[in-house]
């Protein structure tokens, strides 16, 4: 799909305040890793993720949103009274109902005929996000929309430390160690047609121009990856999490090759033409296979995940928004947003910055 009218002005973030590291948490599987005769150190050479953050206890995933989303309001001076959409994309959410989205409306003030809703889907939530809004507004029904999410790792992360605990054996260890990977943390991503002004040049700036969105999914391998609550006994649930590590990487090399043939092509793009590549934040393994399919090298490429994790749906835009700050993502440049989540889907981005 391509777009002419719709421009990511500005990417917002909050970060857990808890730092927890691959050590902190070995420590605990001390047992595991004894009985399985695992040495120290392999969490973070098995995905290079030295660290992840978590938030306090009691935290409400509403309020990371709404934080997220006041710091885009404030930045830009769009008025909340001119975001004709909001939407919710975090796998975690508050409840079954009402919509997450709904208190961080109500918090922000939104007027009666903004658009209020969720979106799940898995780990590309954010991006479905987007499309979402940036159809609206393509449309002419918007002109201007949030997409806001928040996740927690702590609790899927302390349930899988117990099972393993539980339950020392190799294959929950390798059904579980993505899970381990898992931080916390909450973006708002605001998207515009490019018009609003708070009369010193912001709409000269405008903003990061989406240019074509590419997806494709692969519904069939739906199980390789799983979290929800599980039955232990009548009225009892645990929340559990697996994943087939080595498969889904299998599966999803395969179904984001077939995706960047298609955005090469939907783009316009040459393979020489993309300047830089931001990716849903994985770990170090997933990161080597996707470069050197793509043909991309380190260079074009800025990463989050070492000190960071995977924080889900915020995982990429919070490392998009970090590389700006930091200069990586440079005004004009040619930017991929690549994004793969179980289920299986795949999302590209082709963007101006």
């Amino acid at each position: 799909m391509q777009y002419a009218r719709v421009f990511i002005d500005d990417i917002s973030y909050q970060l857990a305040p808890r730092i927890i590291s691959s050590e902190e948490i070995e420590r605990r599987l001390e047992p595991v890793y004894k009985a399985l005769h695992i040495p120290k150190g392999q969490l973070k050479a098995f995905t290079g993720i030295e660290q992840r953050r978590w938030w306090n206890e009691g935290f409400r995933y509403s309020d990371g949103a709404i934080a997220a989303a006041k710091k885009c309001l404030n930045k830009t001076n769009v008025n909340i009274n001119s975001i004709g959409a909001i939407i919710y994309t975090g796998v975690c959410r508050e409840g079954y109902e009402p919509a997450t989205a709904c208190r961080v409306a109500a918090k922000l003030g939104a007027n009666s005929n903004t658009v209020v809703h969720d979106i799940s889907n898995a780990c590309l939530g954010t991006m479905n996000g987007i499309i979402d809004i940036a159809n609206r507004i393509e449309l002419g029904q918007i002109k201007a929309g949030l997409v806001v999410s928040c996740e927690s790792a702590h609790s899927i992360v302390e349930s899988s430390i117990k099972y393993l605990l539980d339950n020392p054996n190799m294959a929950v260890f390798a059904d579980t160690l993505a899970t381990l990977t898992g931080g916390s943390g909450a973006t708002a991503i605001l998207i515009t047609d490019g018009s609003f002004t708070n009369g010193q040049g912001y709409q000269e700036l405008k903003g990061h121009k989406l240019l074509t969105v590419t997806s494709r999914t692969s519904a069939a391998d739906f199980e390789i990856c799983h979290w929800g609550m599980q039955p232990v006994a009548p009225g009892l649930f645990k929340e559990v999490m697996t994943t087939d590590a080595a498969l889904l990487l299998k599966k999803g090399m395969h179904l984001g090759n077939l995706t960047w043939q298609d955005f090469l092509t939907e783009s316009g793009w040459q393979r020489s033409d993309v300047d830089k590549l931001i990716c849903h934040q994985i770990g170090s393994v997933n990161r080597k296979h996707v470069l050197e399919q793509l043909k991309i090298s380190k260079e074009q490429d800025f990463i989050t995940f070492p000190t960071l994790g995977n924080m889900g749906t915020v995982s990429l835009p919070v490392t998009a928004a970090i590389a700006t700050e930091q200069g990586f993502l440079k005004k004009n440049d040619k930017v991929a947003f690549l994004g793969i989540g179980s289920g299986l889907s795949c999302i590209m981005m082709g963007l101006q910055w």
